[in-house]
């Protein structure tokens, strides 16, 4: 029986995960989908974390549950981390399944176009007539510029998590995917706007014998959009 552990991402939680873990223990995986700190059942740690906190609670997760020879997925944040365990512990994994892994920080348009927005922001919605639009126009603001992240923290009203975010988002895991020897499988969505497909790209010539596996309708939440056809990929990948 192979050993699935799956990592989800930011503002997501295992139940998430839920079809995609029932698909693939129905093909004979055991499958373990952990919340993270601070999300799901999981509470939020008793300061702010960086990725090297967060990757020391899922090394001791492993060190908890012996976990050796397993397959390792991860999601957006939960890539990152997957990245950071494959390139310390290679020996640990059978496999790396990378799902529109999150690895380095996007400052486009819509990063410095955030900035602009969020300080007019500041000065036009502190005034009383529009202060009580506040929270619909911070809604609002994070789906146009794609940042859905950082609004469920918001939402969540959670200093912590928050200031947990704005540790993680700014670290950069490209310089990781050189040093990854493991087989790898990497599964995107096309119409992806949180990670962009160039992304999926880079990891795959940056990780040596990668394969990348494309879902042209495929957008960032795959695990929910098209939950089986991504565990007919893993599962494939995991019992060719």
């Amino acid at each position: 029986m192979e050993t699935v552990l799956i990592l989800h991402g930011w503002g997501s939680r295992a139940e998430n995960w839920s079809s995609v873990k029932d698909y693939l223990e129905e093909r004979g995986c055991s499958v373990l989908t952990p919340d993270l700190p601070g999300f799901g059942s999981n509470p939020a740690p008793s300061q702010p974390w960086t990725i090297e906190d967060y990757f020391k609670w899922v090394q001791d997760f492993c060190e908890e549950k012996k976990l050796s020879q397993f397959f390792l997925v991860g999601h957006s944040f939960g890539g990152g981390l997957a990245v950071r365990f494959a390139n310390r512990f290679p020996e640990r994994l059978k496999g790396l399944i990378l799902v529109a892994a999150k690895i380095r920080r996007q400052k486009n348009y819509r990063y410095y176009l955030g900035l602009i927005l969020a300080y007019i922001g500041k000065i036009i919605f502190f005034l009383p007539p529009f202060s009580f639009l506040q929270p619909l126009a911070k809604k609002v603001l994070y789906k146009v510029l794609g940042v859905h992240d950082y609004y469920k923290l918001d939402s969540q009203k959670t200093v912590i998590m928050k200031e947990t975010f704005k540790k993680v988002v700014g670290e950069d895991l490209v310089g990781y995917l050189g040093g990854i020897k493991n087989q790898t499988l990497i599964v995107w969505g096309k119409k992806d706007n949180m990670t962009p497909f160039k992304d999926a790209v880079l990891i795959n010539q940056a990780i040596k014998g990668s394969k990348l596996e494309v879902i042209e309708e495929g957008e960032h939440a795959l695990n929910l959009q098209f939950p089986d056809l991504l565990a007919q990929k893993i599962i494939t990948f995991i019992k060719p």
